[in-house]
Order: structure tokens, then sequence, then C-alpha cells
């Protein structure tokens, strides 16, 4: 049975308050770090008028990363697809023989 646990996490200084699943609580508080260390980065490397400007530069990273992460992903579905139709050729002729 899955229980939820009520956790806060900090992100840009401010707290959030989360309900979440615990096996996801490890998962999501490394996230509220690493974001919390980008939005550090993006602080100390480029002129912002305020934090909306760092989340939204945060936001761009992590969506554009999970779009590269997404399309290598369709990549390899495809070349398994065709190596497991060559595969199945291949059976479907040694078993004629």
């Amino acid at each position: 049975m899955k229980s939820d646990l009520n956790i806060k996490v900090d992100i840009g200084g401010r707290p959030y308050s989360l309900t979440i699943s615990r096996e996801e609580e490890e998962l999501v508080r490394k996230a509220a770090e690493d974001v919390n260390r980008t939005i550090t980065k993006y602080s100390k490397a480029f002129e912002y008028k305020d934090m909306q400007d760092l989340y939204a530069m945060v936001t761009l990273q992590y969506a554009s990363g999970l779009m590269q992460i997404e399309r290598e992903k369709s990549f390899k579905d495809k070349e398994m697809k065709d190596k497991l139709s060559e595969v199945d050729e291949l059976l479907t002729s040694y078993l004629k023989l």
C-alpha cells in the first residue's frame, strides 16, 4: 500500500509544500537541489530583473533536455523495432525450411 508523504522543498528561496509518495521523496528532493543549483548558476552568469527570469531560463533548459531525451528514445525505439523485424524475418525464413 502506498502512503503519501507531506514534504517541504525550497526552490529559489521559497518553500513549497508537496504531497508525494514515499518512493518519490529522494528523487523530488534531489530534483529541488538540482533546480536550486541551476538557478544559482544562471543568477551568476546572466543579468536578470527578477526570479521569474531565472525560472524561465531553468524551465527552458529542463524542457529542452527532456525533448532531447524523448527524441533519442524515439530513435532508439525505432532502431530496436527495425532490428527485431530483421530477427523475426530471419527466424521465419529458418522455420520455413
